[in-house]
């Protein structure tokens, strides 16, 4: 291991999600002195380094070539290198594989710096006009459904707000499962930030999930949802103390027909159909 006095420095470098304003002036100038800028997109990289008259050597580095170009970047700086980490847009290390070469640089000695911007996820929260203090960021969902429904259902416990990001096509089933696992609770979902078609959505998510199943979404996006209140407040959408049972005639109750109320709390309590079904059968 080299100390860090021989070794170059890694920059995790802030870029906009937008609006190429959005950048700081050390940032800038940093881009412009290390020896190599690591991009998660070299050619969209290229068009920021062109609005900045920026001439830093580029290479790659992405979630398909992470471990053998996270090896080349490694023996860059251990060389004597500096090298600058870029996302596409916003701070890296965030939902891409700049935390795993931090880690290996860390791991070597060699010394590492943030320089503080841009963030998607932080944006997004700010604008969603709910709770600010305590906030927790879930990024994008598991895609093997046992794995999702097992996150969803933590979801629905957290009292703190939640920060989820999207694609798309995916965003009017994300809603309905969210609706699911959550009651209808107040949400924001953001698009475009930052630049001059920027869209903000605030309302429930069951609204959300009509507006964007009628209307094909477009971009990335940042979703931001209520915690669950906390107990005692009066205002509790899934109420943690019932059992199964119980869950299933409340929502029966309120409307929803009894295979789909089953099917819901199934999800939510990770049980087998079949078996609460049984359990609601024999409880009447």
């Amino acid at each position: 291991m080299r100390s860090g006095e021989t070794c170059g420095t890694l920059y995790l470098c802030a870029t906009p999600i937008g609006n190429l304003e959005d950048i700081t002036l050390r940032v800038i100038r940093v881009l412009g002195e290390v020896d190599l800028v690591a991009a998660e997109d070299t050619r969209h990289t290229r068009k920021l380094f062109s609005h900045y008259d920026i001439h830093t050597a580029l290479t790659s580095y992405h979630e398909h070539n992470r471990q053998a170009k996270g090896r080349y970047i490694i023996e860059q700086l251990l060389l004597g290198k500096n090298v600058a980490l870029v996302s596409d847009a916003g701070t890296p290390g965030i939902s891409d594989p700049g935390a795993e070469l931090v880690q290996g640089a860390l791991e070597r000695g060699i010394p590492v710096t943030s320089l503080p911007g841009p963030s998607a996820l932080l944006t997004a929260l700010t604008v969603s006009g709910l709770p600010l203090d305590r906030f927790v960021f879930e990024g994008f969902l598991p895609a093997k459904n046992k794995e999702r429904r097992r996150r969803l259902a933590e979801l629905a416990r957290e009292t703190r707000t939640v920060v989820l990001y999207e694609s798309p096509h995916r965003l009017p089933k994300t809603l309905g499962e969210l609706v699911d696992a959550m009651g209808d609770r107040r949400a924001c979902a953001a698009r475009e930030l930052t630049k001059l078609h920027e869209d903000v959505r605030r309302g429930t998510l069951a609204q959300l999930r009509e507006q964007f199943t009628g209307e094909p979404p477009r971009g990335e996006f940042v979703l931001v949802i209520e915690g669950r209140p906390a107990e005692g407040d009066g205002t509790n959408t899934v109420d943690g103390n019932l059992t199964p049972e119980e869950y299933v005639r409340l929502l029966q109750e309120e409307g929803v027909p009894p295979t789909k109320a089953i099917k819901i709390v199934a999800r939510l309590r990770s049980i087998p159909r079949r078996e609460l079904y049984n359990q609601v059968s024999g409880s009447k």
